[in-house]
């Protein structure tokens, strides 16, 4: 998916919203026409089991562990040939995190986890989430394991502007309306794909998900695990699902939480995902016009008229930003205030921010709330300075799979389906997913099926009104695996596990700890 599409949020302690992959994220083909659509039925298929002889140094070496600063935790650098097709070209130094498994019980081995983005820090999850938050029984048994991809973090990030240019950037109008508009708005797109290019060429033509999957296996295997063990959320899911396409005999207890489609070309994953954001607006509406502070209306009022009144507080915004009483001068511009809402709305647990920050913006003409929310998705840092989340994101997702659009005039020709799927976020989530159309190298990938034929079961979960990664996803990625499991979660939000749903976190603690696995289809509230 695009740079202009969410990814997920990697969950922390202070996390104002849920973990995981996407709007902000994620590059598929540009139609469900001609190549794309043939591509669509193809399956990845699995590596020889055998290793490559040029590859075996990489599984033959050793970490050095040390101290990270952060207590409990131990680094270590892995090393990954640049291109798997030309081992001899040169590495790639990936960053890799433990928190050893803490006991009493047998040691289980190795449980690798992976937040989402693209561009997600693993790293930084591992540390502030999941090596400290999850079920201490399953902390008890493993060791918890994350490795930042290539050109994520500290992975060799890939990196493209500078803060200034990047405020720039988040603020550029995505609704334009006229010529001028369009143009700002691909010009935008062009300074951001030639930073990246310009920065690290060689990299960006080597971190596709494909070769994030196989750097995996080595550390599989330098760990002294047979099997990978393995949870990804959201755009972590794809990452999993690859790995198990890729080696299915090596394919241990996968948890695939906040599923992505790996078979549904661009310009149809925008568009559902699209869709996936009205739903969960719907539900913040509905949940916010009940509240005595609701500036979209009142008790009576439908989700449809609270989505008038946003998109024309929206069309305010873009015809005058309001401060925000920000140190750079900074004011709410309607693409912000868009980021700030979507944001939000990956978590129930946000709504209450979201609705007193669009108060705030609305009846006091104060955008601090909503650009608060927004810096926080775009991992702006308070001196102005921004992480390479955005950064990797476009880099891996542009790979990946072709555009979603050519050009401004296939925007154009989508924009009613666009807006029929949101008529609040449609026009805007449509012209953020140009950005992939002018990135500096083609893409490797296409749209495909996985089915990992000969893996062990692998639980694939779906939250029925996600808004990144929409229910069907994950039941068509359980349906493409040949032994996945499906484990619904019936409620609002992005991923399940560890967001309160003892029924959910207890199957699945049960497969990593029992090797049980759900039965297909089962369902928790």
């Amino acid at each position: 998916m695009d740079t202009r599409r969410i990814p997920r949020r990697p969950r922390t302690a202070a996390a104002l919203f849920a973990a995981a992959a996407l709007l902000v994220s994620a590059c598929s083909s540009g139609s469900a026409s001609g190549s794309s659509a043939s591509a669509a039925h193809a399956g990845l298929a699995a590596l020889p089991r055998a290793t490559p002889t040029a590859l075996a140094p990489y599984y033959a070496q050793r970490l050095v562990w040390r101290s990270c600063g952060v207590p409990g935790f131990e680094c270590a650098t892995l090393k990954a040939p640049l291109d798997y097709a030309d081992p001899g070209r040169g590495d790639v130094r990936l960053a890799v995190a433990r928190r050893k498994a803490t006991g009493p019980g047998e040691r289980l081995g190795s449980l690798l986890v992976n937040p989402g983005g693209p561009g997600g820090s693993a790293i930084g999850y591992l540390q502030a989430y999941a090596g400290i938050g999850y079920p201490q029984e399953v902390r008890a048994r493993y060791d918890m394991v994350a490795v930042d991809p290539r050109g994520v973090a500290r992975s060799e990030p890939v990196e493209c502007l500078d803060g200034p240019d990047m405020d720039a950037y988040t603020k550029t109008d995505t609704t334009p309306d006229d010529a001028g508009e369009v143009d700002d708005l691909v010009g935008e797109f062009k300074k951001f794909a030639e930073g990246c290019g310009a920065d690290t060429p060689k990299l960006l033509r080597h971190v596709s998900t494909v070769e994030a999957a196989r750097d995996m296996d080595i550390l599989r295997e330098v760990l002294g695990d047979e099997k990978l063990t393995y949870v990804g959320a959201s755009y972590g899911t794809f990452l999993g699902a690859t790995y198990a396409g890729l080696f299915p005999e090596r394919a241990g207890r996968l948890v695939l939480d906040g599923a992505m489609d790996p078979s549904l070309p661009a310009r149809r994953l925008n568009l559902e995902q699209t869709a996936g954001f009205e739903t969960a607006f719907r539900a913040f509406a509905r949940d916010c016009v009940r509240q005595p502070d609701c500036p979209l209306g009142g008790p009576r009022t439908t989700p449809e008229q609270a989505g008038r009144t946003l998109t024309a507080f929206f069309g305010k915004l873009d015809a005058r930003p309001i401060p925000t009483g920000d140190i750079d001068g900074r004011r709410l511009s309607e693409s912000l205030g868009t980021m700030g809402v979507l944001a939000g709305m990956y978590d129930e647990a946000s709504w209450t921010q979201v609705r007193e920050a669009l108060t705030s913006a609305m009846r006091e003409n104060d955008g601090a709330g909503l650009l608060m929310l927004s810096d926080a998705y775009y991992e702006r840092e308070a001196g102005g300075e921004y992480s390479n989340l955005m950064f990797a994101n476009a880099a891996v997702n542009c790979l990946d799979l072709p555009p979603a659009f050519d050009s401004p005039d296939q925007v154009r020709e989508s924009l009613p389906a666009f807006e029929k799927a949101s008529p609040v976020f449609g026009r805007s989530l449509a012209w953020a997913s140009l950005n992939c159309a002018y990135w500096p190298v083609a893409p490797t990938g296409e749209p495909h099926r996985i089915e990992a034929e000969g893996a062990a079961p692998i639980v694939v979960v779906g939250t029925t009104r996600d808004p990144a990664t929409p229910y069907r996803w994950a039941r068509a990625l359980a349906g493409q695996l040949s032994s996945g499991r499906l484990l619904t979660y019936v409620g609002d939000g992005h991923t399940a596990y560890g967001r309160g749903s003892d029924c959910i976190d207890s199957t699945i603690n049960a497969f990593l700890l029992r090797g049980t696995p759900p039965a297909d289809g089962k369902r928790c509230s």
